[in-house]
Formats: C-alpha cells, sequence, structure tokens
C-alpha cells in the first residue's frame, strides 16, 4: 500500500465517475463461516453518535492517478479489461495443484483480484509475492476479515467478534481495531477488508449474521461501523460495507438459499439503509451486496438483489450516490448460483451495476459471456469502461502503480504485535456486560466472611477464569453427575460462581441443554448465584430462573482474556462498562448495562497498558535462565505489576537440580526475611495507629526481661532502623546440639507432645521452655560499641514477643486473620505443612549441621524454627502473587480490597529514613535503597520505595513514584546455602534493573 497516499487524502479516495449505469452489482459475502449474534441492549445508556474529525470525501484524481490509469488502461485488451472484474478465491493452506490453477487464472483470464480464505500468514505472503510478479496488471488483494485475519488465517491474534464490540460505548477502541486490522493487512500485501458488516441484527435467530453484527440498534450499529471503518480506511486499507441493503433480519442462509426480506421500502430506507448513507457520507470505499429476495424494491419474485438493477444502480449507486467499488457477495453461494448457471450470474451482476464479481465459479465462462453480451452491444463501452478505471484508480490509490514485494523478514512476529495484545485487554474490560446485581453481590467485598464454590457448565475450557478466581480468594471447584448429590456438596458455601463456557467459534452453538437450565434454576433458588455467561448473549435467552440468579455477567466470548477480565469484575479490580448491543428478554433489552464498583485489588493487563515495555521485561526471561543454566538457584517466580496491575508473572526452572517438579506460580516458597515486612511490620503499625507503642517508646518498657539490661534505653525508632547496636544473630540451635553436634535429647523429641510442642522439622520437636531461653540470651547478648547500622534479626525476634505480650494473640493468628484472609493472601502462613501438600513446597536445603534432612514446609531459618515455625523475623511461606497484595498494600497506604488496615500516616512515619543523613539507609522495619554503591536494589529505585530481601532468595519491592511492585522468589538455598551466587551475581538487582528500563513514561 502507498502509505504516503493515505496520509495525503483522508482515507481512500473513491473516483469521480460519471457514467450513469443502468447495470447492476452482486453484493453478497465471500463463501466465509458466519457468525451468530447476541443480545439488545435497554434504553439505559444514552445513545452515542461517532463523532470524528475528518469527513471522508470523494476527490478528483491526481494528474498522476490519471495519467497511471490511462496508460494501464489503453494498453488492456478487452478480454485483458473483462479479467479486471473478476476478484477469484485464493487459499494459502491448499495444495499445488491449486496454486498452479490460480497461476492459470492470472496468466491466462488475466483476473483483477484475489480473495484470500483459510490459510496462514507467512503462506499466504509468499503466495501474494509469487502472484503480483506473475500478473501483467497489479492485482488486487481482498480478504474477508470481519474480526481480523484470525477469521482465515491460523497463528494470527484474534479481535472479538462485532458483537462483542457491539457492547462497547467507548467508540475509540473501536477505531484503535480498525487500525490494528488494517495495520496487519497491509503487512500482508492486502488492500480490501470486507467490513464493517452494516447489518442491523434484529432477527435474534438470524443463522448466518449474530455475533458478526454489530447489534440491533441502528445507531449502535453505525456508529460503530464508522469507527471500525476510519481505522481501516486512516491506516491504508479500504473498508467495505456489507451486506447491501441489509442481512440483519434474515431467518435463513444465503450460502445455502435465497433469504427473503419482508420489509417495507420505508422500513428498510429508515433502518438498514441508515448505517450505509452515515458511512458513504463519510467516505466509504467500496460496498458488497448480497444475495436477497426484497420484494419491496425488486418485484421479480426470487429474484436476488445482487443481480438487481433496482437495487444495485437505481437504489445503491443513483439515489444513495455510492460512487466507490460495488462487489458481489461470492457468486458461488446458493443464494445467486441456485438462480443462474456460473456464467450468466456473472453477467447478470455485472449489467446490474455491480463493478467487481466476487468467488466466481468459472472465471473463463464468465469471461467468454461478458464478451459476448459486449460483442452483442448489450453492454457498452462505456460501461465497460466505468467499472474497469474504476477498479484502476482504487489499484493507484491502494498504491499498486509501484509493487513492492511482502517482506517477510519477521512477518508473524511483527503481524502479532504487543499494540494488538495490549488492546485485547482494554477491548474486553469494556465490553463485558453486568446484566443483575441483586443487593450488590458484586463485587465480593469481604472475602474473609465468603466460602465460594465454582462450577463448571458448558464444554469447553475454564481453565484461566477459575486459576484468576483463585487469585482474588479461596474459590473451592465442585462437580458432581447428580444434582442431589451436588446440592449436598454446596450445603456449606455461602456463595456459588456458575461459569458457562461453550467454544469461542463464531458459528457454534452455545444452546444450554436441558440439564443444564434444572441445574441452574435448583442451585440459584437455594444459593446465591454469580452466573458468568462466556457465550454470546442470545443463548440466555432460554434461562427461566433470572429472577433467582443475584449477579449475572455476560462475558460473550470464552478465551483467557475474557475470562480473566470477568473474574476481575467480579472481585472489583475494575468496574463493569458494558452495555448489551441486543436483547435477551423483555427484562434485559438492548442498552441494559449495571455499572459495579471498583475495589483497590491488583488486577491484570498487557505491559503496555501501564505504560511498560513487553519487549524489554522479556529479557528477565534470559537473565533467569542464564541464572537456573548457571545452578545459582534451581528455579523461581516472578512477578511485576504496575499501576495496580499485574503485568508479568512467570514461574521458572524445577524444586530441585534434579528436575523433576517444574515451578509453578501457585507453588509456594520459604519468603524467609520478608517475613519481617509481610506479617510482623503491619501488625506493629497497627499497634503504632492504637498508640501502643510510639517511636520513642523503649524496649525495656516493651518487654520486662529487658529491664536493668543494657538495651532497656534502646528506642523503637533505632529497634526498626537496625541502629540500636544489637548483633546480628546468634546460632541459638548449637546450644542445643550434643558434643558431635546432633539434636540433643535433653531438648528433643520426635513426637509431638506438651512439654515437647514446637516442630523445628520432621519428627523433631522442641522442648516447651526453650522460647524463654531465645528472648533471654537475646537480652544477655552483648551490645555492639559503636552506634552504626547492624541489621540484626533480634529486632523481630522482639517485636514478636511484643505483640504477642500486647495482643494476647498469636503472630500467625494475627497475621491471617488481621490481613491475610481479607486480602485474599490465602497460600501466605507460618507452617504450611498445615494446609498444603509438600509437592507444591520447593526445598530449602539438604540440612547436614542441625535437622539433618531435608528442609522442605519447614522454616529454613533455625531460630524461626525453633519458634514452631513462627518467628518475627522469618516463618512466612508464600508465592509471588500473595507477597505482591501485601506490597499492593503498602503502595495504597494501608488500603486494599477497599478496607484501611492501618493509617496512611502511619505508614508514612514507618517508610521514613531517620538515620539517612548518618549512612544508616533504613526506614521503620523498611529496607530501602543503598546509599552508596552497594545494597539491595538496583540502584534505579526511588528514595521513597521500600521493601525486604530474604536469604533463601527474595526479594519484595514497592516504589510508589513509579507505582511498582516487584517480587522475585527462589530457594537459592538449595541444596545448601554456603556459596550466595544469586546475591553475588546481583541477579535480582538486574532484573530490578530490567523492569526500570521497560517503564515508558
Amino acid at each position: 500500500m502507498n502509505s504516503k497516499y493515505f496520509k495525503i487524502v483522508p482515507l481512500i479516495l473513491v473516483l469521480i465517475v460519471v457514467v450513469n449505469c443502468a447495470t447492476n452489482k452482486i453484493k453478497q459475502k465471500p463463501l466465509a463461516i458466519h457468525e451468530p449474534t447476541q443480545t439488545h441492549q435497554k434504553d439505559t445508556f444514552p445513545k452515542l453518535e461517532y463523532q470524528h474529525s475528518v469527513s471522508f470525501n470523494y476527490s478528483v484524481p491526481t494528474t498522476d492517478e490519471k495519467k497511471w490509469v490511462d496508460s494501464i488502461y489503453n494498453a488492456l485488451s478487452l478480454e485483458e479489461k473483462i479479467g479486471q472484474l473478476f476478484m477469484v478465491a485464493a487459499y494459502s493452506n491448499k495444495d499445488s495443484a491449486h496454486i498452479k490453477s490460480l497461476d492459470k487464472l492470472i496468466t491466462e483470464q488475466k483476473i483483477g483480484g484475489l480473495i484470500f480464505f483459510q490459510g496462514g500468514p507467512v503462506r499466504q505472503a509468499k503466495m501474494t509475492n509469487r502472484f503480483q510478479k506473475l500478473s501483467k496488471t497489479p492485482l488486487f488483494i481482498g480478504i474477508d476479515a470481519e474480526w481480523g485475519l484470525s477469521m482465515r488465517l491460523d497463528s494470527v491474534t484474534k479481535f472479538p467478534w462485532n458483537m462483542t464490540l457491539g457492547a462497547i460505548q467507548d467508540l475509540k477502541l473501536i477505531e484503535e481495531v480498525g487500525k490494528q486490522m488494517a495495520l496487519q493487512s497491509k503487512q500482508l500485501g492486502v488492500h480490501f477488508n470486507f467490513a464493517p458488516v452494516l447489518d442491523i441484527n434484529t432477527n435474534p435467530k438470524n443463522p448466518i449474521i449474530g455475533n458478526r453484527s454489530f447489534g440491533e440498534d441502528k445507531d449502535r450499529v453505525t456508529d460503530r461501523a464508522l469507527a471500525l471503518m476510519i481505522g481501516l480506511q486512516n491506516n491504508g486499507v479500504f473498508a467495505t460495507g456489507k451486506h447491501f441493503p441489509g442481512h440483519g433480519a434474515t431467518s435463513t442462509d444465503s450460502h445455502y438459499t435465497l433469504p427473503v426480506i419482508n420489509f417495507t421500502q420505508e422500513h428498510i430506507r429508515n433502518v438498514e439503509l441508515y448505517p450505509y448513507k452515515k458511512l458513504i457520507n463519510k467516505g466509504l470505499a467500496s460496498v458488497m451486496v448480497a444475495h436477497l429476495e426484497v420484494p419491496a424494491f425488486e418485484t421479480r419474485k426470487g429474484y436476488p438483489s445482487s443481480i438487481s438493477n433496482v437495487i444495485v444502480t437505481d437504489l445503491l449507486k443513483e439515489e444513495l450516490n455510492f460512487k466507490g467499488l460495488i462487489f458481489t457477495d461470492a457468486l458461488n453461494m446458493k443464494g445467486a448460483s441456485n438462480f443462474k448457471s456460473p456464467g450468466d450470474i456473472d453477467l447478470a451482476a455485472f449489467q446490474a451495476g455491480n463493478d467487481i464479481l466476487l468467488f466466481p465459479e468459472n472465471v473463463p465462462i464468465a469471461v467468454q459471456k461478458i464478451k459476448e453480451a459486449y460483442e452483442q452491444n448489450l453492454i457498452t463501452e462505456e460501461r465497460l469502461t466505468h467499472s474497469v478505471k474504476k477498479i484502476l484508480h482504487y489499484k493507484f490509490k491502494a498504491g499498486l502503480s509501484k509493487v513492492k514485494p511482502i517482506d517477510l523478514t519477521n512477518l508473524s512476529k511483527s503481524i502479532n504485535n504487543e499494540e494488538t495484545n495490549a488492546l485485547l485487554y482494554k477491548l474486553y474490560e469494556n465490553s463485558i456486560t453486568v446484566l443483575k446485581n441483586k443487593l450488590s453481590i458484586l463485587p465480593i467485598k469481604n472475602i474473609e466472611k465468603e466460602n465460594i464454590a465454582y462450577l463448571k457448565m458448558g464444554d469447553d475450557s475454564k481453565g484461566i477464569f477459575l486459576e484468576t478466581l483463585s487469585k482474588y480468594a479461596e474459590v473451592e471447584e465442585i462437580s458432581n453427575e447428580n444434582l442431589d448429590s451436588l446440592l449436598l456438596q454446596l450445603a456449606d458455601f455461602n456463595k456459588v460462581i456458575i461459569g458457562y463456557h461453550k467454544a469461542d467459534g463464531a458459528w457454534k452453538k452455545h444452546d444450554f441443554s436441558v440439564k443444564e437450565l434444572q441445574w441452574i434454576s435448583e442451585i440459584a433458588k437455594r444459593k446465591k448465584v454469580i452466573f458468568t455467561g462466556f457465550v454470546k448473549p442470545y443463548a440466555l435467552s432460554s434461562i427461566t430462573s433470572f429472577e433467582d440468579l443475584d449477579g449475572i455477567i455476560v462475558a460473550y466470548q470464552n478465551n483467557e482474556i475474557a475470562q480473566t477480565v470477568a473474574a476481575e469484575i467480579i472481585f472489583g479490580a475494575i468496574d463493569a462498562k458494558g452495555f448489551l448491543p441486543v436483547s435477551i428478554n423483555e427484562e434485559f433489552k438492548v442498552n441494559h448495562g449495571l455499572k459495579t464498583e471498583t475495589i483497590n485489588r491488583l488486577g491484570f493487563t498487557h505491559p503496555l497498558n501501564v505504560d511498560m515495555n513487553p519487549t524489554i521485561l522479556a529479557k528477565i526471561d534470559d537473565i533467569m535462565q542464564k541464572t537456573i543454566d548457571a545452578k545459582m538457584i534451581p528455579g523461581g517466580q516472578i512477578l511485576v505489576a504496575r499501576k495496580g496491575k499485574v503485568i508479568y508473572q512467570k514461574a521458572f526452572g524445577y524444586h530441585t537440580f534434579s528436575n523433576k517438579t517444574s515451578v509453578k506460580n501457585s507453588d509456594i516458597y520459604d519468603v524467609a526475611s520478608l517475613t519481617k515486612i509481610v506479617s510482623t511490620l503491619p501488625i506493629t503499625m497497627q499497634l503504632y495507629d492504637k498508640k501502643k507503642v510510639t517511636l520513642e517508646t523503649k524496649v525495656g518498657d516493651m518487654l520486662p526481661v529487658f529491664k536493668g539490661t543494657d538495651k532497656e534505653n534502646i528506642i523503637f525508632k533505632d529497634l526498626l532502623s537496625h541502629y540500636a547496636q544489637l548483633q546480628a544473630w546468634l546460632p541459638f540451635y548449637k546450644q542445643t546440639l550434643t558434643a558431635d553436634r546432633k539434636p540433643s535429647d535433653k531438648y528433643y523429641r520426635k513426637l509431638y507432645s506438651e512439654e515437647f510442642p514446637y516442630q523445628v522439622a520432621e519428627n523433631l520437636y522442641l522442648r516447651k521452655d526453650y522460647q524463654d531461653s531465645i528472648l533471654q540470651t537475646i537480652a544477655n547478648s552483648k551490645l555492639l560499641p559503636k552506634k552504626e547500622y547492624k541489621y540484626s534479626d533480634f529486632t523481630f525476634i522482639i517485636l514478636k514477643n511484643f505483640i504477642e505480650k500486647s495482643t494476647s494473640k498469636s503472630l500467625d493468628e494475627l497475621s491471617e486473620q488481621g490481613f491475610y484472609a481479607k486480602i485474599g493472601a490465602n497460600n501466605t502462613l507460618y507452617n504450611p505443612l498445615k494446609k498444603f501438600d509438600m509437592s507444591v513446597i520447593p526445598p530449602t536445603e539438604e540440612d547436614n549441621y542441625f535437622r539433618y534432612q531435608t528442609i522442605q514446609g519447614y522454616v529454613h531459618d533455625m531460630a524461626a524454627a525453633m519458634e514452631g515455625g513462627i518467628g518475627g523475623h522469618a516463618g512466612i511461606f508464600s508465592n509471588a502473587m500473595d507477597m505482591a497484595k501485601m506490597m499492593q498494600l503498602f503502595l495504597q497506604k494501608g488500603n486494599y480490597g477497599g478496607q484501611q488496615f492501618f493509617s496512611e500516616e502511619t505508614f508514612d512515619v514507618f517508610n521514613t529514613c531517620y538515620y539517612c543523613p548518618e549512612g544508616n539507609r533504613r526506614g521503620i522495619g523498611f529496607d530501602k535503597p543503598q546509599l552508596g554503591k552497594s545494597g539491595p536494589t538496583c540502584g534505579c529505585a526511588s528514595m521513597t520505595s521500600f521493601g525486604h530481601t530474604g536469604f533463601t532468595g527474595t526479594m519484595a519491592w514497592a516504589d510508589p513514584e513509579k507505582e511498582l511492585v516487584y517480587i522475585f522468589l527462589s530457594n537459592r538455598t538449595y541444596p545448601n546455602a554456603d556459596k550466595n551466587l544469586l546475591s553475588q551475581n546481583n541477579i535480582r538487582e538486574n532484573i530490578q534493573q530490567v523492569i526500570y528500563d521497560a517503564i515508558i513514561k
């Protein structure tokens, strides 16, 4: 395509053709698999008319254009002129015989163009290069790609159906769809996309349009079709409005028969022709005429509109004043081919006023028929010149005066670009529609009070939906072949999410079975049900139990992004924005849609949607692979979130170097010292809010054991800033070993008892009174001689005891009930083997110095193990998603999921570096970026950022200025902790640098 032209002339200019023809043009859709429609909207939302500053007008051809057209036309023989009228079907998934047959049509019949159907992008590009090189006159290349190239080609990003787009209120998004479709098409040398569909789907049972329509309302269809047209034509691809004069009310399929449109002329002009009038006025490049029987205009019974002079010439060309190219719909369709034989149907279509004869069944015969008609003066020279020169003018406008081969380099990657993937999230975020929200069941708020079941219906995949639901709350999937048994299973659940999943195919049936309808009804009578249909909205019309359902969501399509977004709406990470494009029943009519509330929970999107470069982020994969290959870690998890959206979440490697168990995002790691900021610190902040402690509170006042010691006057601020002259740590466990360094019977037993309750490993329990010994040992330890920054685990061991003394509750109970249950961090806990199987917990060490076993599911830190696995400084197990929730809670200054856990002022107090002037980078409990050359970050994080690192190879960091959260989890201590290659090679920091490098703005 000549992109230069499209910048100079705002949209495709259609040449001025003066000839007034008495002939017709057949407009019908190429042999295509058609998509069903969706449901209607209710007048609860104002009608929108698409406004655009550019109106695309027809223009007089330039001098160069006229010169080129005349030179080509004058060099054509009669047969070659006639050949220009034909656009023949091409398939890139067929054999060499098919290619040779096209070669022959190009060289012998001099056809004017090809319309591509099934195949693949690279194969099609190669064929296009071949055929353009072979053709004397450059070929038009068209494709019937109403929802993008994926309608025809494999290995291409799938845009939503028109019906899904019909639910979107932001029409700029639909223009962007047209733009991306055009950019994809241009890379394949495509000049025409046979879109947009202008059919107004007023018949819910329409067997051939359905999902291919933007809806049942003429304004809605027009606005969205105009937006798509502008997106296409502004970016160098001709749009084609179809199926003229309107296929939306049909009850039969024109591929197999001739549908009848039994409307009056007044109705057709007011409804069916409404979008054509508007798009023609804005510069629509071409129109496709359908094979329909329209008695209101064409009185001859059974006479197809595609060969009707009254419809093609009188109505389209004269009454609507359309000057652009006119295509027939595919002439092999039975709506046309049943009426006349090959050749005769082509001739009739041309005589009716069509310019391009699409998908002819027999080109040689058709050429001969038209030639004979010309020689018999049934077709005038003026008529032939009219269409052929119009075609050539369009070819010039398409850049075909200088044909360039398609560049095959990285073609697939270029077509499937990141901008398109980012757009898909926006489209589903704006289309998914909430129909019912009884008592504001959506979004689900206080998840700690919920017991939620998920029931799958339909025969297609539900994996991402359930997986995403489970990232917000504990959701248990239930299933049973017997309804009574199923109802018994549901007895303990207070909410049921039903997902109805049907294959995401254009013409797939989405009908409920009798059993499914019965089950929905019976469950809804007994439970609060949120029904989510990943289907066309018309499918929901068969549900009879709407009044019993509490929440109803139409997700339109069953794919990963739709499933992700629907789950986000259910839990309030985003709000519902869609409005029904069609009517389902009397209650849920066209334009019906409910807005829902947002709760500040983490959501999911593409990096570009939060101004992050995905190509740069992909470098993380390389770093992690090299790290694993170098045996610095067996595996790990990484998560990046920005502006409240998770944009990168991946699991790498294996649980161990044996490469037997792959790491999953749901696996849980010993996060080591991250425990300090995700367990102990937030509880301490709550105590600070309650004035149980201040920055000046003394340790001696916090715990009596420190009274009378050299630590009693250490103030809270110094304690949490690691500025209290405390030693880094002490190997408490060594005091409990025998001379040959084995666990002493004095302190340990193999079985649990009241006297030996603290489990430090499998079959190893510590004596009850040793807890006090740890605290007393800290009290008796010597202070360091100099007041300077010195990281110490003692701080959080002290805090744990202070918290439990102040609240009379255990640290694990406070963390679980006070935070994790409320934010949906259901994979975060102390002593994970009480809830999870060991198989989901990567081991941390082969212990040959204390516990003499594989440490898996038990905390790695020795002191925390001796506290029964519940340490203030270590002991938490979690995954990257849950850690991100806690860091997002901090980023939102104590608020998450609509709940305020501590005050914003308190967070600011704790995130302040009080001793930075003295060279101590620490905040109150939080680590902060380094002040010198070395430290915990890449040196690129802002000074308002905060986080922590962990001995087992973990890191959690958040940056308020960039709205970033970064989580790194691994078990770098496996099989032993001797060499910290992860730290020595700055792997966590290097990955953080990549994240900052990926920030666009």
